[in-house]
């Protein structure tokens, strides 16, 4: 064995220094380098060198894809399961990542292929039954309770499976670190290793990752960079529906969506999303506004809800669910410049109902509106979808994507759709959708918060 050498390595980036530091230089993070300590590696000689190849003499193969059972998981994968490929699914305790992946074991095995699922947290017994649960029982899936990753590539052998689902990277462990499993180095060794083997064999690898109390995943930053794709399993225990969210994908779109719903015999496809986040509206409620939202490659009509309330001594509150909360300030701060909204005397809550977590600028003028309508306890229409961008200026801002958008709208049953003026509708206007167009914000209250829009 080589020399024993300590290293204190960061928890965060992975950054590595011969002594302990209170702040990493890598990352910035105060109190997150840990020691460990592990023989000396030998140095290593390449006996092959690797040649520079033309990039016109690189053969075009076509990407290959496979279903994996569920069209939101594929949606959210680019179309599909690469063979080759090292997914990263990530999501707290017990909100169904080990039923998902056990679900896609299932159609894939079905579909004439072979699965293994190493687990290092579960037993065989508590695995089957989790299968009986599900209804699932397949003679090619294999189960295998190993926690060494360097015996992998010898099951890999024997058993020559195309699915390869490892629940979860935190348990696993190698041999050539003494560190224990789940540490920084461990993390990254594994990862390397179960990397290297899915591109020179071409097999799927699943991987289970743990989340931190902050919801982001656990281990060093590295970790989202080695892997192909990073899907977080995102939903609330007290509620039967989950999302899944793509946060990389090196073979396809980023930021897409997928939903599914949890019972009682393991998860399903919510074919229509919108649904979900739309309630039953009652026409006299205030401060009540739905908005139409792009999450990656689907429109979504989102319900918005905001209270005003006054505020008590001191600041004014400003409180968001949902929503980036200096997002929520910016728009109150263009309310009360450019129309004299006194809202610093009011306490303003946000919430974006169904749990979802929005980006898509479009939907400020739906928030404003909101706002607008608590302030003033008056109910907006309940048959109105709200589209635009709003500006420093008070100026509303064109969208993309807006055919999509407006044909989400007609399709859910709404009657009308504000929107920002000067956009090309070519056509859009057809099928009984009412178009009002703003050009700003003093427009937009004057046409519909103040016009003859009830």
């Amino acid at each position: 064995m080589g020399k024993i050498i300590t290293r204190f390595v960061c928890k965060d980036c992975g950054y590595e220094a011969g002594k302990w530091l209170g702040r990493c230089p890598g990352c910035g993070n105060w109190n997150s380098l840990l020691e460990e300590s592990g023989p000396k590696a030998p140095p290593t000689h390449r006996k092959r060198r690797a040649e520079a190849v033309a990039l016109c003499d690189i053969p075009n193969n076509k990407l290959y894809r496979f279903p994996s059972g569920m069209g939101e998981l594929d949606r959210v994968l680019g179309g599909g399961i690469v063979p080759g490929s090292l997914v990263l699914l990530g999501g707290d305790p017990g909100i169904g990542k080990s039923t998902l992946l056990l679900q896609v074991a299932h159609f894939v095995a079905e579909n004439g292929k072979k699965v293994l699922y190493l687990s290092g947290e579960e037993s065989a017994g508590q695995i089957r039954l989790r299968s009986l649960r599900l209804g699932i029982n397949s003679a090619s899936i294999y189960f295998l309770n190993e926690q060494n990753i360097d015996l992998l590539g010898t099951y890999l052998k024997e058993l020559e499976p195309d699915f390869i689902i490892i629940d979860s990277i935190q348990t696993v462990y190698s041999e050539n670190l003494s560190s224990i499993p789940g540490s920084v180095s461990q993390l990254r060794e594994c990862t390397a290793k179960i990397m290297e083997m899915a591109k020179k064999s071409e097999k799927v690898f699943f991987l289970v990752g743990h989340v931190t109390k902050d919801g982001a995943l656990a281990g060093p930053k590295v970790l989202e960079h080695m892997v192909d794709v990073v899907i977080y399993f995102e939903g609330e225990k007290n509620f039967s529906f989950r999302l899944l969210r793509g946060v990389k994908n090196r073979f396809g779109s980023t930021d897409e969506i997928g939903l599914l719903e949890m019972s009682a015999s393991g998860l399903s496809e919510v074919l229509d999303p919108s649904l979900v986040f739309l309630s039953a509206k009652d026409p006299t409620v205030c401060g009540s506004a739905v908005v139409a939202s792009f999450e990656g490659s689907r429109p979504l009509l989102i319900e918005m809800q905001a209270l005003v309330s006054s505020a008590g001594p001191g600041y004014a509150r400003r409180m968001a669910s949902g929503i980036d909360q200096n997002r929520l300030a910016l728009i109150i701060a263009v309310l009360e410049k450019k129309r004299g909204f006194k809202l610093s005397a009011y306490d303003v809550y946000l919430k974006v109902t169904g749990g979802v977590f929005l980006k898509d600028p479009c939907v400020d003028l739906g928030i404003a509106a909101a706002i607008l309508s608590s302030y003033r306890e008056r109910p907006l229409p309940v048959d109105m979808v709200f589209l635009g961008e709003l500006g420093l200026s008070g100026e509303i801002r064109p969208v993309p994507f807006l055919d999509a958008r407006l044909k989400e709208v007609e399709k859910m049953g709404f009657k009308r759709a504000v929107i920002p003026s000067g956009t090309n509708l070519g056509g859009r206007n057809q099928g009984g959708l009412e178009i009002l167009e703003v050009r700003n914000l003093d427009d937009f209250i004057e046409t519909v918060m103040e016009g003859s829009c009830w």
